[in-house]
């Protein structure tokens, strides 16, 4: 047998000639310093390379919209399949039924030889570079979908999205810059000014020309602009509503929005009118965890704003589905109502109020049965025995004037008598009655339906009224009624029984009461609110610190959430 010499692969190279070696080498310096420039920005310059990122996906978004407000105008080219998983409205209006897209035919692909050719001409990229290249001559999306911003016929109407016939003409090639951004010199149509130069004198030929071209265009764009040019200043009402837009699509593709962190009344606003938005066009279940997160970040200075607007933030927690947001608010309401009992009921679905109305009625069984346990107070003798008028009356006059007290605060004052009547024979008596009775500010005597109606709202017990009577019981020290001084004057209403001795044990029978009466509403006292939760923690808590009157002790579950009741 003939053994073959053994060849080591990875070591063997073949040098061509000299002349070639040498003139490889000798082009390596030149084709680094054309890499390097490949990159550079030109201003107006002849080539033009599109973006394919937010707001603007030129090789792959589908779905171009137009917002335009006070001469300003925002081009959005995204994609419908994050769209339609985003907003129900694009699921309906890009789907079969409702669609009015372009059919696009595709564009060639380069053969082989052309890709090439680029790559000789460009010298050495770099990987992003080829990807960058690969995708600007894909084919581009078969179907176009264009819509508009409509913003109707009267000022009352609400702009609206409107899906438009796309120009087909206009969108078969993604590289193409818009009218807007033609070069100075035209040719932005001219398929002539893409082709790849040949040899390597064309090459330098065009890039002088290029050259000459980006000067003269960035004298042109230092040039001062004529006054019609001018963009005019927006006004607050369009600012906002192409703020509210560019917000919207942001959040849909996982970008945060813009959105006042410094400001919590600005960012209401502004969250607010962003909620209202993405209701518009379904969009809350994706929009909504944003702007939570975004009005969370304030902490201490949110709850306080939800503690003075209650009403407001029950809506925006709605609508963000913020169950944070959601609880603190429903739980101001609900300790003052029916203070806001009319807003309410005119501005929220009925499954809010329905949550709102079983709260309240939870609070109050619970109210009940507590003010059941307070009036059946007492004290008792040393022998064990309730006190009574017979065995101690000092002590039994204790229990009498706290249980009076009681019932004075948790019950609305009583309703005054009617004016008498006087007879139609004395007409100076009914005059003089008729002027110290009933006259409002105008000198006009009211109907009776309004005085009955007045009085009427003033026999209605409130929640608020009855929380306050309460938070007075469980307060720590009890100093806030029945002191020294009301039972001083109680027991000179009997002189025989006013003595130092008899006004220091009646004060002393007094708090006893007080202590079992803080036991009793002790249930009454936890709070839910993150507002006084943080006071606890701080060590500011109590009264003196302004925390709430009325009741906050409901307690809000997952079931209880609108959302999760509607699902």
């Amino acid at each position: 047998m003939v053994s073959q010499p053994e060849y080591n692969h990875s070591s063997l190279a073949l040098r061509g000639p000299s002349s070639v070696v040498s003139s490889r080498s000798a082009s390596r310096p030149h084709a680094s310093s054309r890499s390097k420039r490949y990159n550079r920005s030109h201003a107006g310059g002849a080539s033009y390379v599109p973006q394919n990122e937010f707001p603007v996906f030129s090789y792959s978004g589908d779905v171009e919209i137009i917002i335009a407000a006070g001469g300003r105008e925002n081009r959005y080219l995204l994609h419908r399949h994050t769209l339609t998983r985003c907003s129900g409205f694009f699921e309906a209006s890009t789907s079969q039924e409702w669609s009015k897209a372009t059919v696009l035919p595709p564009l060639p692909e380069p053969s082989s030889r052309e890709l090439s050719r680029i790559g000789e001409d460009t010298g050495s990229t770099t990987e992003s570079e080829v990807a960058t290249r690969q995708g600007a001559t894909s084919p581009i999306p078969r179907r176009r979908w264009r819509y508009e911003l409509d913003a109707g016929v009267d000022r009352d109407d609400i702009p609206m999205l409107v899906q438009r016939e796309a120009n087909a003409s206009n969108q078969t090639n993604n590289q193409k810059p818009s009218a807007t951004s033609t070069s100075l010199f035209g040719g932005g149509n001219n398929s002539s000014s893409l082709n790849v130069p040949r040899n390597k004198g064309d090459h330098s030929r065009m890039h002088s020309t290029n050259s000459f071209f980006r000067s003269v265009a960035n004298l042109s764009l230092s040039a001062p602009k004529p006054e019609s040019q001018i963009a005019q200043p927006l006004s607050q009402i369009d600012a906002d509503l192409l703020r509210d837009y560019d917000n919207l699509f942001r959040i849909f593709y996982n970008y945060p929005p813009v959105l006042d962190s410094i400001s919590i009344p600005d960012a209401y606003v502004q969250c607010k009118s962003l909620l209202r938005l993405a209701d518009q066009y379904d969009a809350l279940a994706v929009v909504g965890p944003r702007v939570d997160h975004h009005l969370l970040q304030f902490q201490g200075r949110l709850w306080k704003q939800i503690a003075r607007y209650p009403v407001s933030y029950l809506r925006l927690g709605y609508l963000s589905r913020s169950k944070v947001i959601f609880q603190e608010a429903l739980i101001h309401i609900v300790g003052q109502w029916p203070a806001n009992e009319h807003t309410i009921r005119t501005s929220f679905p009925e499954i809010v109020l329905d949550i709102i109305e079983d709260k309240v009625e939870e609070l109050e069984e619970t109210v009940s049965r507590t003010e059941g346990q307070l009036f059946r107070l007492s004290l008792t003798t040393s022998r064990g025995e309730r006190v009574s008028p017979q065995n101690s009356y000092l002590d039994w006059l204790a229990v009498s004037l706290f249980r009076q007290w009681l019932a004075d605060s948790t019950s609305p004052p009583p309703i005054p008598p009617p004016p008498v009547r006087q007879s139609s024979s004395s007409f100076s008596s009914r005059h003089h009655a008729s002027s110290h009775s009933t006259r409002d500010a105008g000198g006009r005597a009211p109907p009776p339906s309004t005085v009955n109606t007045t009085l009427g709202r003033a026999t209605v017990p409130t929640l608020e009224n009855v929380g306050r009577t309460y938070r007075t019981l469980g307060s720590a020290t009890g100093a806030g009624y029945l002191g020294h001084d009301e039972c001083k004057r109680f027991l000179k209403l009997t002189p025989e029984l006013y003595t130092r001795d008899n006004l220091r044990r009646f004060e002393k029978r007094i708090d006893e009461l007080k202590c079992a009466a803080r036991e009793v509403v002790r249930p009454l006292m936890g709070t839910r609110l993150e507002l006084e939760l943080d006071r606890v923690v701080n060590g500011t808590a109590g009264p003196a610190a302004g925390t709430t009157n009325y009741l906050t002790c409901i307690e809000v579950q997952g079931r209880d959430l609108p959302w999760n009741s509607e699902e």
